[in-house]
């Protein structure tokens, strides 16, 4: 399939977006202070990358923007090796990473953003800058890997951070259960509330396995999100600080 056949298919477009469904809730920051990194360099400067990348996206014309989705997300027929990879230097299993530095939309990149502001800076102080990075992308590459295999004939591509940020979000559930973080929530109206990690995170990824019992078809990539949070939940106690305990954060 060439990249003209791609490009007339824009509506299947994958999305990876932690709140991308009429959000319930969203992250406003939590009471976990930091205490072995002086400063979340790389968690910081994912953001900047991913904000920066998004920006250039935004630059090019309409047909330059959906060029970019093929050539860097992830399209399932092309990692399998069945079409060709639409640029000849990039290997297929890059675009397990690319993707999600890639995004939709203005909502879309925020909304990751937020939640990997509020949950990443802790991730990254419990397990190191290099082994976080490693982290976020192993986790993105995770996530890339459970929606391909259950999309092996998928022909869209799929961005979006959110794989590598429900990773973090998997990470934080295990080791701060009981920090508190501020959500503002959607009950009639949007209500700021302090409510445990354990109970908002766990909310929301029993939320992405509902949507995906339900056959939800809705150009969200629900597999993705549930890849990369269990990726986090097995990764954190592996690659944690010495002394760092699991079910933290009172």
């Amino acid at each position: 399939m060439g990249t003209g056949q791609f490009r007339r298919r824009r509506q299947t477009r994958l999305i990876a977006c932690p709140s991308r469904r009429r959000p319930l809730f969203l992250p406003l920051h939590d009471s976990n202070p930091i205490r072995h990194v002086d400063f979340p360099i790389v968690n910081y400067g994912l953001i900047g990358l991913t904000i920066l990348v998004f920006l250039i996206q935004s630059s090019l014309p309409p047909s330059g923007f959906d060029q970019a989705a093929i050539n860097f997300g992830m399209i399932p027929i092309v990692v399998r090796d069945l079409y060709p990879q639409p640029l000849p230097w990039l290997p297929d299993w890059a675009t397990l990473v690319t993707y999600a530095f890639l995004h939709a939309d203005w909502l879309h990149l925020l909304t990751n953003m937020l939640f990997l502001w509020v949950f990443g800076d802790n991730i990254e102080d419990a397990l190191g800058h290099i082994k976080y990075f490693v982290f976020y992308l192993t986790c993105a590459a995770a996530a890339a890997g459970l929606h391909l295999l259950f999309n092996l004939s998928g022909n869209g591509p799929l961005i979006g951070a959110s794989g590598a940020v429900a990773g973090v979000m998997g990470a934080y559930v295990l080791l701060y259960p009981h920090a508190r973080v501020f959500v503002l929530a959607r009950i009639v109206w949007f209500i700021p509330l302090p409510v445990p990690a354990f109970w908002m995170l766990g909310f929301w990824i029993a939320s992405q396995f509902f949507y995906v019992l339900v056959g939800a078809d809705d150009g969200v990539a629900w597999w993705a999100h549930i890849g990369g949070f269990i990726a986090g939940l097995v990764l954190a106690p592996l690659l944690r600080r010495p002394g760092v305990r699991l079910f933290a954060g009172r």
